[in-house]
Formats: C-alpha cells, sequence, structure tokens
C-alpha cells in the first residue's frame, strides 16, 4: 500500500481519543520541519504547531496537508511518528493489516496444529496400512520359498498386527500356496 492510502485510513484512528498528545505532536512537526525543510516549512510548522487553535484540529489539518502533498510527505509523516511514538505507530489499523496480509511469513502457531491434529494413533494406522500392504506385494510372487517365508512371519506376529488379521493373511496364503 502506499503511504497516502494508509495514511487516509489511519486518520480517524489518529485523531480520535487524543492517541497523540500535544508534545508528541510538536515532535513530529519539528521533526519534518527542521530535518526534513522541504516537507514543512516555517510557515506551515508555525501553523500546525498554534497553540490558540485546538490539538484535534491542527492535527487533522497536519494530516489533511499531508495527505494532499504526496507520497513522500506520508512516508516521513510515518518515520516520524515511528521514532517519537512508537507504541502508537505499531498499533496502527494500517500496520495490522500489512502484519497480518503478508503470505510470505508462517503462522507458526497455525502450522503445529495443521501437522500434529491427527495425533499418532493415525501415524500408527497409517503406517501399519502400508506395512501390510507391502507384505501381501511381497507375498503375492509365485516363487514358494517366498510364501513360506511370509507364512513364518505372519505365525509369529500376532502382537503387530493382531489375531483376527493375522488369520486372515493365513488362510490367504494357504489359499496361495494350494493354487
Amino acid at each position: 500500500q502506499s503511504y497516502c492510502i494508509r495514511l487516509q485510513h489511519d486518520m480517524y484512528f489518529l485523531t480520535s481519543n487524543s492517541r497523540l498528545n500535544e508534545q508528541v505532536v510538536d515532535k513530529i512537526i519539528l521533526q519534518l520541519n527542521r530535518v526534513y525543510p522541504q516537507i514543512l516549512t516555517n510557515a506551515e510548522a508555525e501553523k500546525f504547531r498554534n497553540p490558540k487553535a485546538s490539538l484535534h484540529t491542527r492535527l487533522s489539518d497536519l494530516l489533511k496537508h499531508l495527505h494532499k502533498s504526496g507520497e513522500r510527505h506520508c512516508q516521513e509523516f510515518y518515520r516520524a511518528l515511528q521514532i517519537n511514538a512508537e507504541h502508537l505507530y505499531n498499533d496502527l489499523p494500517s500496520r495490522k493489516i500489512l502484519k497480518t496480509t503478508d503470505p510470505t511469513v508462517i503462522d507458526t502457531d497455525k502450522e503445529k496444529c495443521m501437522l500434529n491434529d491427527r495425533g499418532p494413533v493415525f501415524f500408527l494406522s497409517c503406517f501399519s496400512a502400508a506395512a501390510a500392504f507391502a507384505l501381501f506385494w511381497y507375498c503375492c510372487d509365485s516363487d514358494t520359498k517366498v510364501l513360506g517365508r511370509a507364512r513364518r512371519i505372519l505365525g509369529f506376529s500376532p502382537i503387530i498386527i493382531g489375531r483376527h488379521v493375522r488369520k486372515i493373511c493365513m488362510l490367504y496364503l494357504e489359499d496361495l500356496s494350494r493354487n
């Protein structure tokens, strides 16, 4: 987003509820006048620092003036705001939008949830299914030596795959050996 658009979005936030006090506004105006004299001239700085006008009015006029002046003026205002009121700068609505819409940043809490939402039981069941598939593929070879080895492995594995599954596998192997 351009700084002018950001300033337009943040204008209400900055002028509402006396978020900026008089000292901070004066520091920002002085910084824009002294450090960057092309941003605010002496006459403009005096106008925006006039103690006869209310702070809300001066701040609104300053923000409107910067918005009309262009991109660089708005950028320097944000830089001055960051230097003089960093806590307020970090709470700006435009900053929150920039933080949440950055596609390159990975939300680690969300990533942890995405990786761990199924738990270890899901992993073990998938691993068991893959192991069973590999074992059946190994057993489907027509070589009888392979069937004998598979029968021995299945005979000694009631703990790994369960008794009911072992019985089904043994019946399947017996049918294969008869053919």
